[in-house]
């Protein structure tokens, strides 16, 4: 189904399971699951617990070293791709987390690599520990780098305009995720359906797009497919589902959306993903076309 997990962080907090649990449901629903560079299980550890399809997010640490030894530990370990986080040169400003001064669990993948060992006396060390071990220069000539080091596709994340895309496609991006990080990154963003359009038509067919954030229904599994994308990412329901009934829980949520938009699509006449078009949607942009005939 054109349903893939997107990377979300420290599943631990939602269940002791944590990310090994997520696999096992993608596995079981036959999907894709894109783990977290942040994940409370390292990369190992999720590769040995089933037979999952898995792409690994990706932040560069400003010790690339670092960067290039989870690469290869990810290309080692059988994840099919990389994808990297193009929309946090800095942690955004998550006011909850900061007024709560939120600790975070260790983060498993860098163990022995990188001290995540810091304390803030204002403020979450979460926000503390990304703007000290993150590269926040990392630009568009050092995904040339990236590609040096290993031989998995690239797919960057976090695009949202028409220029952004062309210019991935100049990098040699191998795909595109249409994300705004959740909302959690930059306030009055874009919502990804209303710029989907704009970055398939960038695109040309030449690397697959895929839709992130606000997934909640299979009407909108449909909608973004009719507007151009290959298939979706979903991470809060997800984790909704971990958080309720561990495994279980998030199988059911996979379920749900399989079956809603397999519903969508029987009332839509569409017997298969590829009869999906751009005539069963109509946006706000056809509407004010409409008005002016």
């Amino acid at each position: 189904m054109p349903v893939m997990i997107a990377p979300t962080s420290r599943h631990k907090l939602a269940n002791p399971s944590g990310e090994i649990a997520t696999a096992r449901a993608a596995s079981t629903c036959n999907t894709i699951m894109v783990l977290s560079i942040s994940s409370t299980c390292t990369l190992e550890e999720v590769a040995s617990c089933c037979n999952a399809v898995r792409f690994f997010q990706l932040c560069v640490y400003k010790r690339r070293d670092i960067t290039a030894k989870l690469v290869q530990r990810a290309e080692n370990n059988g994840y099919k791709a990389i994808v990297l986080t193009g929309d946090s040169p800095r942690h955004g400003g998550r006011e909850a987390d900061i007024k709560n001064k939120i600790i975070i669990p260790e983060l498993k993948n860098v163990e022995g690599l990188l001290s995540t060992k810091i304390v803030a006396d204002k403020g979450s060390n979460l926000d503390a520990l990304a703007n000290q071990t993150r590269d926040p220069s990392f630009s568009w000539e050092d995904i040339g780098w990236l590609k040096s080091i290993t031989k998995l596709p690239i797919l960057i994340k976090g695009l949202l305009t028409h220029e952004d895309a062309l210019k991935a496609l100049e990098v040699g991006a191998a795909g595109i995720i249409v994300s705004n990080h959740g909302g959690r990154q930059l306030d009055y963003c874009p919502p990804t359906i209303s710029v989907l359009e704009e970055v398939v038509h960038a695109v040309g067919g030449k690397v697959p797009v895929f839709l992130d954030v606000g997934v909640r229904q299979g009407t909108d599994i449909f909608k973004a497919m009719a507007l151009g994308a290959q298939a979706v990412l979903v991470g809060r329901p997800v984790l909704y589902g971990l958080a309720a009934k561990g495994e279980n829980g998030v199988r059911r949520v996979l379920e749900m959306l399989k079956e809603e938009l397999e519903l969508t699509m029987a009332l839509s006449g569409c017997s298969n993903v590829k009869e999906i078009t751009r005539s069963h949607v109509r946006t706000k942009h056809d509407r004010q076309l409409l008005s002016l005939l």
